[in-house]
């Protein structure tokens, strides 16, 4: 082996080569740790109202703990600050040589989601809190974008009436029930075939003027589930 000109010189130049490789991923990781290329900044775009800044900037700390500019990791920093509260969709660029750019998108709440949630105007289901008066959704889980939806839809029919939408739910029966600003409640049933619950609705507040506006007692129920009236029920004609 030793008198084997050609196995020497290979295992030479393999030990250089692997000395060479060893000395660039040195001079590499000193290129990225070196102060030129350390991270100074961190700008954030968009307008903050309900996301709490300290929160924001917590967050960002946490996920860029001793990162340089190159070795940042966005993805991980994008996926962190999207579980603050508020804060709905997050993306993150690099400026050189030493900045981040990051643009923040917050949730805009449409509705509560049972007691402890809300919705946001994209139909999704998020956790924050909120002291505004809003509307109150429920629902199967994963029906928070039809429930919305739908929301919008008998807003639009019930606008003649003056009213609008304060409950809507969508049972484990997949039959839609409304509650409205006045405190009726409206038994809309299933979707069929040829007659969405929507349809229902729309006869309602077109029969409305000619039947309960004319009554001189308070109404609480109706059931629409009728193909050619609906049910009502008045406080005091139970029985």
């Amino acid at each position: 082996m030793w008198d084997n000109a050609r196995l020497l010189n290979g295992i030479a130049d393999l030990l250089l080569a692997c000395a060479a490789a060893m000395l660039l991923f040195a001079a590499g990781r000193l290129a990225l740790q070196s102060a030129p290329l350390q991270l100074r900044e961190v700008t954030v775009l968009g307008p903050i109202a309900l996301a709490d800044r300290d929160q924001i900037g917590a967050a960002a700390r946490s996920a860029l703990q001793g990162r340089t500019f190159l070795m940042a990791d966005l993805d991980h920093l994008r996926r962190t600050l999207e579980q603050v509260p508020w804060v709905r969709r997050v993306q993150v660029r690099r400026l050189w040589p030493d900045r981040l750019e990051v643009s923040l998108e917050e949730h805009v709440a449409l509705a509560r989601w049972g007691e402890a949630e809300l919705v946001n105007t994209h139909g999704e289901r998020f956790a924050a809190a909120s002291s505004a008066r809003l509307p109150v959704f429920s629902g199967p889980v994963g029906s928070e974008a039809e429930v919305a939806r739908r929301y919008r839809r008998f807003s639009e029919l019930l606008a003649p009436l003056s009213e609008a939408p304060q409950r809507v739910t969508l049972t484990s029966r997949h039959a839609w029930q409304v509650q409205l600003s006045s405190g009726l409640h409206l038994e809309l049933g299933r979707d069929h075939a040829g007659e969405p619950a929507e349809r229902r609705l729309e006869r309602f507040v077109a029969s409305f003027p000619r039947t309960l506006a004319r009554l001189q007692r308070q109404h609480e129920y109706v059931d629409l589930r009728y193909p050619h009236g609906f049910a009502l029920r008045i406080p005091g004609l139970d029985g």
